[in-house]
C-alpha cells in the first residue's frame, strides 16, 4: 500500500508526463491510501485544466468518473482533528501550502508517525522534499 498525494492521482485520470509511472504503480499495488479531501484537490486540478483548455468537457467528465472509481476503492484517512494538529506543526517547519501540509499530515497519521512503513507517491516538489525530511520514501 502507498499513500497517494493528489499530485499523483491526477496523472491516473488525464495524460501527463507521470501517467505511465502512475499506471504501473497502481497495477503493481492496487491498495491506495488517500487523504479524505484529495477528491476536492483533484477536482480543483481538473477544473483548472478545463478552464485553461488543456482538457475538454467530455475528458473532464470521464476523468471525474475515473476518479470516483479509484477513490471508491481507496482507503481514506479521515482523522480530521489529528491531521489538523499535525498539519499545523508541519507548516511551522516546512515550506508547504496548507493543502500540502494536510496531505503530509494525513500520511503521518496513517502510518502512526512511522514514515518508513508507508511509501508515498507524489509529484509536488515541495511536498516531496518535506515528506523525505519527515522520513518517507517518496516514489515519483
Amino acid at each position: 500500500m502507498r499513500f497517494w498525494d493528489s499530485s499523483a492521482l491526477v496523472p491516473l485520470l488525464v495524460e501527463e508526463t507521470a501517467t505511465r509511472y502512475c499506471l504501473q504503480a497502481i497495477a503493481g499495488d492496487r491498495e491506495m491510501l488517500v487523504w479524505c479531501l484529495s477528491r476536492v484537490e483533484v477536482i480543483s486540478a481538473l477544473c483548472r485544466k478545463l478552464r485553461d483548455g488543456t482538457l475538454g468537457d467530455s475528458e473532464f467528465q470521464a476523468a471525474k468518473k475515473l476518479l470516483d472509481a479509484y477513490l471508491d476503492r481507496a482507503y481514506e484517512v479521515t482523522a480530521i482533528e489529528r491531521v489538523k494538529k499535525r498539519a499545523a506543526r508541519l507548516l511551522e517547519v516546512h515550506l508547504l501550502r496548507a493543502a500540502d501540509a494536510c496531505q503530509l499530515a494525513a500520511a503521518l497519521v496513517a502510518c502512526q508517525e512511522d514514515p518508513p512503513r508507508l511509501p508515498m507517491v507524489c509529484f509536488d516538489e515541495r511536498l516531496s522534499k518535506a515528506a523525505v525530511r519527515e522520513g518517507f520514501t517518496v516514489t515519483a
